[in-house]
């Protein structure tokens, strides 16, 4: 691996390392340590890498949380566990059925498809940096940009990924940075380049921030 990724110069964030970068960006950034002040250190929030949290957040494209968590439970109360051969074995209506929309019941069937095939290795995947890790996965049908940084943030949690175009973390960002209107993409990415090489780090903040702050 290249050292451009930033899980060779960093490593992939621990319990630890999360508490060491939230230090370092309250040090570096006064908005983000009111967020720690307020409401404390953010979840590591961790997701098992591989096929059934890919289809997780796949469900969770544009929708709530909530409602993509109850319609995650639904398929594996349907399945009894999520893998690639039950979802490959189950029919595209069935999975309308437990409320899955068309396109991503379809999504979700072509990824089943090629994990049992071989045509798509997570683990293998898993092993690139974070431009070959986002490249792979978005050359699949249903996985864009947000679902790939979203896998790398929270599956094989990499330190260094913003997951740009999340209306949560731009809402957040709007708060806590108290401006006006939401940020441009590019005023956003300005601000977030000051938090590297720990913007996933940034990014747990603001969504600490946006689920904790009722004003």
């Amino acid at each position: 691996m290249g050292p451009q990724g930033g899980v060779d110069r960093i490593g992939q964030l621990t319990n630890a390392r999360l508490l060491q970068a939230v230090a370092e960006l309250c040090d570096r950034d006064a908005d983000l340590g009111g967020v720690i002040e307020r409401f404390g250190a953010p979840p590591l929030w961790a997701r098992k890498p591989g096929f059934a949290t890919l289809v997780r957040i796949v469900l969770e494209q544009q929708v709530s949380l909530s409602s993509a968590k109850a319609t995650y439970g639904r398929l594996r109360t349907e399945l009894g566990s999520v893998t690639a051969q039950t979802v490959a074995a189950i029919e595209l209506a069935d999975l309308r059925a437990l409320g899955i929309t068309r396109q991503k019941a379809d999504y979700c069937s072509n990824l089943a498809r090629l994990v049992v095939t071989g045509e798509l290795d997570l683990r293998e995947i898993a092993r690139g940096d974070d431009p070959a890790v986002r490249r792979r996965l978005c050359a699949i049908r249903g996985v864009g940009p947000w679902t790939a940084d979203i896998y790398l943030l929270m599956a094989l949690r990499r330190p260094d990924v913003w997951p740009e175009g999340d209306l949560a973390l731009v809402e957040a960002a709007r708060r806590v940075k108290r401006m006006r209107k939401r940020p441009t993409a590019a005023r956003l990415r300005r601000i977030t380049n000051q938090w590297k090489p720990w913007r996933a780090v940034a990014a747990r903040i603001l969504w600490h921030f946006y689920l904790s702050d009722r004003s």
